[in-house]
């Protein structure tokens, strides 16, 4: 399956895909060559766009990143983002036996990656950092996401499901709070605002959210 049609069942129809990907063979280095650091772009690009090209305007006042700032946001708030999936992937395997799971690396990466689309594609969100806020929202829908696949990929009981996503999106949460301070610290003082609810919602997804969340 491409990538584009991918994002387009995981979104629209996940009850029947996560099955299907749960059956998929993969590694860590396929996940992230072919979907992770694909679609991780799309929060990263659309935010320097936004920040550093179009800027912000508010009361007749409009503000841009400088593009060496906007440039260094991008590619930490990146690299980051590609680190959360992982992170979140590493809590989702830890966390299977408490809640009656099976544990599986393989399988908590792919729940961590996928549940990550919508927070992902949300991101497009941040060409205008006026609609960052619509990113964030989208991004929730990766909880569903996380929650449907968490039986299938992880084998859980599903009236542990509830329970098990609340957890991921906690930790989910505290990781996006600690990638927007990141990336605040890269970006003027005016924008740290604007900035914090693009990468918040990027994360919360990752996932979910993240996902997420997010």
């Amino acid at each position: 399956m491409n990538l584009v049609d991918r994002v387009q069942a995981i979104l629209l129809k996940p009850k029947a895909t996560w099955p299907e990907i749960d059956a998929e063979p993969a590694d860590a280095a396929s996940l992230y060559r072919n979907y992770v650091m694909i679609l991780a772009l799309i929060p990263a690009l659309a935010s320097f766009i936004g920040l550093s090209l179009i800027g912000v305007g508010a009361f007749g006042v409009s503000f841009r990143v400088p593009l060496v700032s906007g440039l260094a946001n991008m590619i930490v708030g990146y690299v980051l983002s590609l680190v959360m999936v992982f992170v979140l992937a590493l809590i989702i395997d830890a966390m299977a036996p408490t809640f009656e799971g099976t544990r599986s690396q393989i399988g908590a990466l792919k729940l961590s990656a996928y549940a990550s689309t919508a927070a992902f594609v949300g991101g497009v969100f941040s060409l205008l950092p006026s609609l960052s806020v619509l990113g964030a929202l989208a991004a929730l829908y990766g909880i569903y996401l996380l929650y449907t696949g968490l039986p299938v990929l992880m084998k859980c009981p599903p009236d542990k499901a509830v329970a098990y996503t609340a957890v991921v999106v906690v930790c989910a949460i505290v990781g996006g709070v600690v990638i927007a301070w990141v990336l605040a610290l890269l970006t003027p003082s005016p924008m740290r605002l604007g900035a914090a609810p693009a990468v918040g919602g990027v994360v919360a997804a990752v996932q979910q959210a993240m996902g997420a969340m997010a």
